[in-house]
């Protein structure tokens, strides 16, 4: 699919919000270098990026978490530190009033989506669990699991199926839904159940967060945002602003935020997190993602198998041999077919 060709107007506006994004970006960074220069700072410590908004971060010290955010540090950007995320460990130097981020540790995990220009852009780091909320009602769709599922793969972070609303579980799709849990989990993948509304399996889902930083992600209506201040009392999510958290200020701010369970664990949360999906994913990395097909990938007869027809082909036979279910191999032609027909 070609690119639809700009406008000089429009590209003089892209061309124009760039160059302030630069400018606010170098404003930024020479604040932060004459602090340096100055030499008034406290020593370096590590921190935890809990929010970003503007040209600053909110910084949480090491080993300081606090609910209230009394702790929590503003701070400006070392010059050419890069984009700092939700969820980045950082080291970070004290000031008044505001702090100076000198440096960012390694990341193990990144959570990306496409900017209003296609190009990727990281909008959380360091997550340990993506959170896949179904329901009973809606009808949960194998389909569209499959597809957070894949994209949990391709970023290499580990996803686990929740199923909330336990209360509306009856006789009309019961079976179902065991049938759902019997087979994600004969891939290997972990499941748990819970009830946001009347606690079933709260307990349960509560120890499992408490190791991890992980992310909630579903279609509406399966009840994130119950489950969420269901573990965060609280907070109350909906997301409020970055003053809530901090108490310093009136800013607000759209991007990803940083929470603590109580019972240890953290969530990053954000809209933009909660729709995440298959947003840059060619054919190679789909298939990957279905963890059933990757003992067959590379042994097909032809190297450029379409994995539809093609005499030689590993993928079908392992479906022929039911080492492959029938459904997975729809769902990757379905969701293939809507990478290729967006």
């Amino acid at each position: 699919m070609s690119k639809r060709k700009l406008s000089r107007r429009q590209q003089w506006r892209i061309d124009k919000i760039q160059q302030e994004r630069a400018d606010r970006a170098a404003k930024r960074d020479a604040k932060a270098d004459e602090q340096l220069l100055e030499g008034d700072l406290g020593p370096e410590q590590e921190g935890l990026v809990i929010a970003h908004y503007g040209t600053q971060v909110a910084v949480e010290p090491a080993g300081q978490t606090a609910a209230s955010g009394d702790n929590v540090v503003r701070c400006h950007l070392r010059t050419n530190l890069g984009s700092l995320v939700t969820g980045d460990r950082v080291i970070w130097r004290a000031a008044d009033p505001i702090g100076v981020v000198v440096a960012v540790l390694p990341r193990h995990s990144e959570l990306s989506r496409p900017d209003p220009y296609g190009e990727m852009k990281t909008i959380a780091a360091n997550i340990d669990r993506i959170i896949i909320v179904i329901a009973p009602y809606p009808e949960p769709h194998r389909n569209l699991v499959d597809r957070y599922l894949v994209a949990a793969e391709s970023l290499a972070i580990q996803p686990i199926i929740l199923l909330n609303k336990m209360d509306r579980v009856d006789d009309s799709n019961r079976a179902t839904l065991q049938q759902m849990q019997h087979d994600y989990q004969e891939l290997g993948y972990e499941w748990l159940n819970a009830s946001a509304t009347d606690g079933t399996g709260m307990e349960a889902l509560i120890d499992y967060l408490a190791h991890f930083t992980s992310v909630f992600v579903g279609q509406s209506g399966v009840g994130k945002s119950s489950l969420i201040n269901a573990l965060l009392p609280h907070q109350q999510l909906k997301v409020g602003p970055l003053s809530e958290v901090t108490q310093k200020g009136t800013h607000t701010t759209t991007t990803a935020q940083l929470f603590h369970f109580p019972a240890g664990g953290h969530l990053i949360d954000s809209p933009g997190i909660r729709e995440f999906g298959l947003w840059h994913m060619d054919e190679q990395d789909l298939l990957h993602g279905f963890v059933e097909f990757r003992p067959f990938l590379g042994h097909c007869k032809f190297r450029d198998c379409a994995h539809q027809s093609e005499p030689g082909c590993a993928l079908r036979q392992a479906l022929t041999e039911g080492r492959i279910s029938q459904q997975r191999m729809a769902s990757f032609r379905h969701i293939l077919s809507t990478l290729e027909n967006p």
